[in-house]
């Protein structure tokens, strides 16, 4: 199976439905999609076919203000958690972008954060977040309240060089998109070590500065394979299925894709739908799978 380019929506901007650097994608269970704009410092609210519905955000360091929000999650009850990176902490809305809490601050210690990247919540709503310059992952409760975390600086299993993206499957396993050392991390829902996958290259399993994660029901892998200008699929082990990208500003290729989401199929596997934030072309890019049939 391999996927295809389906429609794209957004261009260069600071309007509804226009972009400067979309970093993270995320969907509810509704299937609205929801877009960390990083250069506006806002998050957009998009129904699945692109329609605008909502915008928040200004910049500053005031609530439901961002300096360049990155890592965007949502949660069962539809609400919205964004890493607002550079001020160095999580904020929670509701789905309609209503604001409901904060925390996090800059510093090294639990609940700190030196640029919190990514972020991720499980089945029982347990928030992952990404520590980027702490080269660790941080597990809150979804009112804010530490957990634990782990990993240190590092190019051993369980170590880290700037952690860009999390994800978690829906039996609680634990996806850390390892950027520096351009590998994927799988780890129980408490941080033990599972497995490892990539390395640093062109082929397929290999990495470029990988960054956006995803996952199906099927816990199959989804990355945005960052300077490869491409996405790539793998099984829940880590065994690479198919990719799909180039370098370019045609449909179905990529400036720098960051973040990543699937819609999940209802009924027959072509109903999945990949959306792709193509940063650098300013665009949310949807793809489709694709049957291929061998002769």
């Amino acid at each position: 199976m391999s996927y295809v380019f389906s429609y794209k929506f957004g261009s260069f901007g600071d309007g509804p439905r226009q972009f400067n650097q979309p970093i993270c994608v995320a969907l509810d269970s509704s299937a609205n999609v929801f877009v960390t704009d990083g250069g506006n410092h806002r998050i957009q609210k998009f129904t699945s076919t692109g329609g605008f519905l909502a915008s928040w955000g200004t910049f500053g360091p005031g609530l439901s203000q961002f300096r360049g929000p990155t890592g965007i999650a949502v949660e069962s009850s539809g609400a919205v958690y964004v890493c607002d990176t550079y001020n160095n902490r999580i904020q929670k809305f509701r789905n309609d972008g209503g604001f409901i809490r904060t925390w996090g601050t800059s510093g090294s210690g639990n609940g700190e954060f030196n640029e919190p990247y990514g972020i991720a919540v499980d089945s029982s709503n347990n928030v992952f977040v990404t520590d980027f310059e702490n080269h660790r992952i941080q597990k809150f409760t979804n009112t804010g309240t530490f957990i634990t975390s782990w990993g240190t600086f590092g190019s051993e299993v369980e170590k880290f060089k700037f952690p860009w993206a999390v994800a978690v499957d829906s039996s609680g396993a634990v996806c850390v998109v390892d950027s520096g050392n351009n590998r994927i991390q799988k780890f129980t829902n408490t941080g033990t070590f599972i497995r490892t996958w990539g390395g640093s290259g062109s082929e397929n399993g290999q990495f470029s500065s990988p960054t956006g994660i995803a996952l199906d029901s099927s816990a199959n892998v989804y990355t945005a394979d960052f300077g490869n200008y491409r996405i790539q699929k793998f099984e829940t082990k880590g065994i690479f299925t198919t990719k799909w990208g180039s370098q370019g500003s045609a449909d179905g290729q990529f400036r720098y894709p960051f973040g990543i989401a699937v819609k999940p199929a209802k009924v027959s596997f072509l109903e999945e739908r990949v959306f792709v934030a193509d940063s650098q072309n300013h665009r949310i890019q949807v793809f489709k799978p694709k049957l291929v049939v061998n002769p």
